[in-house]
C-alpha cells in the first residue's frame, strides 16, 4: 500500500524504522563531533538504540513538529539527553548544546 495515501496535502509520510535509524546515528555522531569527546563504539550503538526507541515511541510528535527544529530540540532535550549524558558520562547541558548545535535548533 502506498504510505502516501495516509497523508494530506502538505504532510510527509511517516518514515520508516530504517530512515528513523539512520538520522538518529547521524545526529548523535554529530553532537559527539561538537562535544569533543571520544565516545567507545559500544556506548554509541547503545546510544542509538536509545534513541531510536524513543523517537519511535513519539513518532506522532516528532513527524507533526518535523519542520520545527526548536520543538524536536527542546523534545531531544527533555526526553532523550539525560539517559545519554548518563550512558556516556558527560555533562547534559554540554551534551544538549552540542546537540543544539549539531542539529540547528
Amino acid at each position: 500500500m502506498n504510505r502516501r495515501a495516509w497523508t494530506g496535502k502538505h504532510e510527509r509520510p511517516l518514515p520508516s524504522p530504517r530512515q528513523i535509524r539512520r538520522t538518529c546515528g547521524k545526529e548523535l555522531y554529530r553532537a559527539v563531533k561538537r562535544l569533543g569527546v571520544y565516545i567507545p563504539p559500544d556506548r554509541m550503538k547503545a546510544a542509538e538504540e536509545l534513541y531510536f526507541r524513543k523517537v519511535a515511541l513519539h513518532l506522532p510528535y516528532i513527524a507533526e513538529n518535523g519542520s520545527n527544529r526548536k520543538a524536536l530540540a527542546d523534545w531531544w532535550e527533555e526526553n532523550v539527553s539525560g539517559e545519554i549524558a548518563e550512558l556516556w558520562e558527560v555533562d547534559r547541558r554540554r551534551l544538549a548544546d552540542a546537540f543544539r548545535r549539531a542539529f540547528g535548533g
